[in-house]
């Protein structure tokens, strides 16, 4: 499969399920302490060094960005998908969002004091996530916070539908934290720490909090 072709076919399934996944996730940060805690130390490593915008990659309908705000950061939202940025502009009128990919992401350099990429690079081949990685160590300042958000497990899975029943045909990439932190470290990135949500299960999540290096 071509670079073009799971991208198409990402964009294509997100675009579908835009709608009914925003009414799905809405509420999701309110009712998970985890995710909030997350959010509020990310929110804090942005503010220790300085502060400035941020970017959240892979946004979607917008609920993650629109919380950030809420804990006062400058933050702005990029998704693959023009129906998730449809959808996030008119969830979150006051806000900014743009579409656009990881794999060709189109911020300045050092542009950023933070980015956050939740459940959207799972959606990243293996061998694209070393590019994604350096866009990623490119647009942050030096010292700034990029928080990753992600499936454990070994084995991709093809996801045939999704969120309200909608067709879709898209890739989901589970991995283990190890993996992706050795990718971090190759990118230029600090690990600084990580946290597993619901270890003992098959719906295990991972957060990898890390740091550009100086």
């Amino acid at each position: 499969m071509t670079t073009d072709d799971w991208l198409t076919d990402t964009r294509t399934s997100y675009d579908t399920v835009a709608v009914s996944y925003a009414d799905q996730v809405r509420d999701a940060i309110a009712g998970h302490q985890y995710l909030r805690a997350a959010l509020a130390l990310f929110t804090d490593s942005v503010r220790a060094t300085g502060g400035g915008p941020v970017a959240d990659v892979g946004c979607g309908p917008g609920h993650v960005t629109a919380h950030l705000n809420k804990l006062g950061l400058d933050a702005f939202g990029i998704d693959l998908s023009p129906g998730m940025i449809d959808t996030a502009r008119r969830d979150h009128p006051g806000l900014r969002f743009e579409v656009g990919s990881m794999t060709d992401l189109d911020l300045p350099a050092a542009s950023v004091a933070g980015l956050l990429a939740w459940q959207s690079l799972i959606h990243i081949p293996d061998d694209e996530v070393p590019t994604a990685l350096g866009h990623f160590h490119r647009a942050l300042r030096p010292g700034g916070s990029l928080q990753l958000l992600f499936h454990v497990g070994d084995e991709p899975q093809l996801k045939t539908e999704g969120y309200g029943g909608h067709p879709m045909k898209v890739h989901v990439h589970r991995r283990q934290p190890d993996k992706v932190a050795t990718w971090l470290r190759d990118a230029g990135f600090e690990v600084e720490a990580q946290m597993l949500l619901n270890p003992d299960t098959k719906a295990s999540q991972a957060f990898l909090f890390a740091r550009r290096r100086p």
